[in-house]
């Protein structure tokens, strides 16, 4: 009932002033001393109380036995057992709750009593008492088999998955293993089946609009069915990912990669709590940048929010796929090198952003519960990812519908609304020129089409993929995956086409995934930050992040592989750099130097003080 975040405030404000009719506490039964804390605090409130006795299957397994009567008459409140994962106890929960708010909660068995609160010896006093009347309940109504302090079997594999030198070897594999099955193994025939079916509609479309008008076929078929199955083509790839993910954290173990990555976070100034966004933007980069909120120094949360787009989220997937089947021959090791990169990233974007903002790192203190391993739901995973499926499947039939539509509109028409004779002359064409040139450095050629696609990136990742698809003839069998498995000397053919190496659609790749994400996540950020100046210094860092990499892929790339370099281009990107570079060394000793003035007037003051009491 001490609230420390935005959300706990709202909770606790509520529940303490708005009168609700009835609260059910759901209370973990595997761990019933430290949950029934928060119970006496919220009998005291006098408002009813239901207590939902959760997991209580897996006390069962355990052999841990409650006597819910008991603990009913002790805590004079009803107390019902359920399973979550399985609606056990759900109806009996819901009645006892209905029938609870037309009484009145009894007289609570812990009061408290009215004590300092701004007084800490006094407070850590009172909650020691609470803590100690909470344990005798639980020693009169508990039996346990297995007792918190023996060493079990998963200790035994924590041991394993939580060490510092195995920890993150480990998460590495499983990583890749998730790539691989999602965009190889599996993602792969199902998208195969997915795309016949896609196809054959885009078939039928066509010929509903043989004998119409040949721009409103251009349009229709190939503008807006065509951008959109070529997104839509990569869903099964997205969902089995997501699927996996969803039992990733079912069974226990993503928790315990945050536990992994929580001593190297606190190097690089970034609070524990950092893991958690990091870990989400996987699915999504916006609910990966809300759930930094949780985080209470404002300068760890800003910095949180401002990297966590680095880590490639499931809109990003369909671009990934697409330069891997397309260059790489569908090669798992693409996916698993983007998400290590966006973490090594991430690592150096908080160093940076320590330095320009004159922080040291500070200790900081991560507590998480490590839930007991467990064999996951398969309809709970199968359910987590029909839901982000959907959300996914959305924004492809409305964002990514639009974007397609207006770039098929723009390369059909010239700025005189005249239908463009060569796609050079389109609209589209000349707004994307002038980006062109400044990926020249990080592809090595002048392509108004691989400019357009990153432009409209900026609104739905996913419209890399369409634009790409809508903007270069050739290509759209390939884009849309008819193909998805390249036949042999397929892949000298499509870099044929879009006139680029397997070293330039690696670095463009990395510009799309490293520079700002979408329209929607700059607001999350916006949101969380609230502060203009810190959205535009992510945004900015973002933008030098994303190129400085790209450039740096591409040129040491075509050294190494023994690729034509265009000089004029490498100078001109090294100079792009080497500005941004000048940038951040710039605010650095701008930091600095303002530290020291800092330094040496609170240095002047402590003399002046202690001459003045000499005196």
């Amino acid at each position: 009932m001490s609230p420390f975040t935005g959300e706990e405030s709202i909770t606790s404000s509520y529940v303490m002033q708005e009168n609700p009719d009835v609260i059910i506490n759901i209370v973990d039964a595997t761990n019933l001393s430290r949950s029934l804390f928060f119970t006496t605090q919220l009998l005291e409130l006098g408002v009813p109380v239901v207590v939902a006795l959760n997991k209580s299957d897996l006390n069962e397994k355990k052999g841990t036995k409650i006597d819910t009567e008991a603990l009913s008459q002790k805590l004079g409140c009803p107390v019902i057992n359920t399973v979550s994962t399985a609606a056990g106890g759900l109806k009996a929960v819901v009645q006892a709750a209905v029938a609870q708010a037309k009484g009145a909660q009894s007289v609570p068995p812990y009061l408290q009593g009215d004590i300092d609160l701004t007084d800490k010896a006094v407070v850590e006093a009172a909650d020691r008492r609470r803590f100690d009347f909470v344990n005798r309940i639980v020693k009169e109504v508990e039996t346990r088999r297995v007792f918190t302090k023996d060493k079990n079997f998963g200790d035994k594999i924590d041991a394993v998955l939580t060490n510092k030198w195995l920890g993150i070897p480990i998460f590495a594999v499983v990583m890749f293993l998730v790539f691989q099955i999602s965009q190889v193994w599996v993602g792969t025939p199902l998208a195969d089946i997915l795309v016949g079916w896609l196809e054959s509609f885009q078939g039928w479309a066509g010929g509903l609009l043989a004998d119409a008008s040949p721009l409103l076929s251009a349009i229709l078929v190939d503008g807006v069915i065509g951008g959109v199955v070529a997104v839509v083509g990569f869903l099964p790839l997205v969902m089995v990912m997501y699927f996996l993910i969803a039992l990733l954290e079912d069974c226990g173990y993503m928790v315990r990669v945050a536990v992994v990555l929580d001593p190297i976070f606190k190097k690089v100034g970034l609070s524990g709590k950092s893991v958690i966004p990091f870990v989400i933007t996987v699915g999504c980069a916006v609910p990966g940048i809300m759930a930094s909120r949780t985080i209470r120094n404002e300068r760890e949360r800003r910095a949180t929010a401002m990297l966590a787009p680095f880590m490639p989220c499931g809109a990003k997937i369909p671009v990934i796929a697409l330069f891997a089947g397309v260059f790489f021959n569908d090669a798992g090791w693409v996916s698993t090198l983007m998400y290590l990169s966006g973490i090594v990233l991430i690592f150096l974007g908080a160093l940076l952003v320590n330095k320009i903002a004159g922080y040291k790192a500070r200790k900081s203190f991560f507590i998480i519960e490590l839930p007991e391993y467990k064999i996951p739901s398969f309809w709970g995973a199968f359910k987590s990812m029909c839901s982000r499926g959907w959300a996914y499947i959305v924004k492809a039939a409305t964002i990514i519908l639009l974007c397609n539509m207006a770039v098929q509109l723009m390369q059909t028409f010239t700025w005189g609304l005249q239908v463009a004779e060569t796609a050079q002359a389109s609209i589209l064409a000349s707004i994307a020129l002038p980006f062109a040139y400044l990926l020249v450095p990080i592809v090595g050629v002048l392509s108004w089409q691989l400019a357009a696609a990153a432009v409209t990136g900026f609104i739905a990742k996913e419209n890399v993929v369409g634009t790409l698809a809508v903007c270069f003839v050739g290509l759209e069998n390939l884009i849309n995956m008819e193909e998805l498995v390249l036949l042999e000397g397929a892949g000298a053919e499509v870099a044929g086409i879009m006139a680029i190496t397997k070293v330039a659609a690696l670095a463009y790749l990395m510009f799309n995934l490293y520079t700002p994400p979408c329209f929607a996540a700059i607001g999350a950020m916006n949101a969380e930050m609230k502060s203009a100046k810190w959205v535009w210094g992510g945004i900015g860092l973002q933008l030098a992040t994303g190129y400085t990499i790209a450039y740096l892929v591409y040129t040491i790339g075509t050294i190494v592989t023994g690729g034509p370099l265009n000089v004029g281009a490498a100078i001109g990107g090294l100079a792009a750099v080497l500005a941004m570079a000048g940038v951040v060394i710039t605010l650095i000793m701008k930091t600095n130097k303002k530290l020291k003035e800092e330094y040496a007037l609170s240095s002047a003051k402590q003399i002046t003080v202690q001459i003045g009491a000499g005196s």
